[in-house]
């Protein structure tokens, strides 16, 4: 994939390797889209509702976390991680275990005073097919996004999942790191504030795009969000399908956490 600046700054374009190409306006107000014949609606979408529609919040001065979001006693938390850690099946975990789930791969935050908001994303988390027969027993349980990708969507409105469809505040982040062979349980800490920082900066959405005034904007949001919002590290163990466990256990530490903190006022919630 490569992107592009017009000559005058006044559109961005996105060219993929299989054809398929979009372009934004400065302001992130208009957008157009073309591929290759042959090419599905479905196939154009995975890449809008992912990187392109991500660099549309950076234009309009929003920062994107490359996490998933899950609701808890109405308030929100992201599981951020390196690519495998397993957002996008935790997420779905906890979904099944009853929790409404807010946004899968893209989680834009909201600067607003002196806390944060997490947005909605779309009612559906992503999955590739390995985590769906760890979740659900068999790859066929759920539907692939697209005919020419090995993943799934798992509906948030079906089968009494939920999603939640107002924005959150933000109460904690999760960091998923890399399974550990030697634990037989799961394992969370808080990271201190220098540690967090570059652990948020390492996981923001689309950050191979950004110019100056956006990675100026990014620090000064993540500098104050490890100011504000605990960033903890949780080490799974080596077995995958104890991940419905380490979700009760994030669970249980995020309502310590909450419960140990001022409660943010949202207001003027669309």
């Amino acid at each position: 994939m490569r992107v592009a600046a017009s000559a005058d700054g006044s559109y961005f374009g996105f060219f993929y390797g299989d054809g398929a190409h979009f372009a934004v306006d400065r302001q992130g107000r208009e957008l157009w889209a073309d591929w290759p014949e042959g090419y599905s609606i479905e196939d154009a979408a995975t890449y809008l509702v992912g990187p392109v529609l991500g660099f549309v919040l950076r234009l309009k001065g929003i920062t994107p976390l490359h996490a998933s979001a899950v609701a808890i006693d109405n308030q929100a938390i992201a599981l951020v991680g390196v690519p495998g850690a397993g957002k996008s099946t935790t997420a779905a975990a906890f979904a099944h275990l009853g929790f409404a789930v807010l946004s899968d791969d893209v989680v834009p935050l909201e600067d607003v005073q002196d806390h944060f908001l997490v947005a909605p994303g779309y009612p559906r988390v992503n999955l590739w097919s390995d985590s769906v027969r760890v979740l659900l027993g068999s790859e066929g349980a759920l539907p692939r996004i697209t005919p020419t990708w090995d993943k799934h969507y798992l509906p948030l409105d079906q089968d009494g999942r939920r999603f939640q469809s107002e924005r959150l505040p933000l109460a904690a982040v999760y960091f998923l790191d890399q399974r550990d062979p030697s634990l037989k349980t799961h394992a969370i800490e808080e990271l201190a504030p220098g540690d967090a920082l570059i652990t948020l900066v390492t996981n923001t959405y689309v950050n191979y795009v950004l110019d100056r005034d956006m990675r100026q904007r990014e620090f000064d949001l993540l500098s104050r969000l490890v100011a504000r919002v605990p960033v903890r590290r949780i080490r799974p163990s080596a077995d995958p399908s104890a991940v419905l466990a380490m979700c009760e256990a994030i669970a249980k530490d995020a309502r310590a956490v909450m419960a140990c903190a001022p409660a943010a006022v949202v207001s003027g919630a669309d």
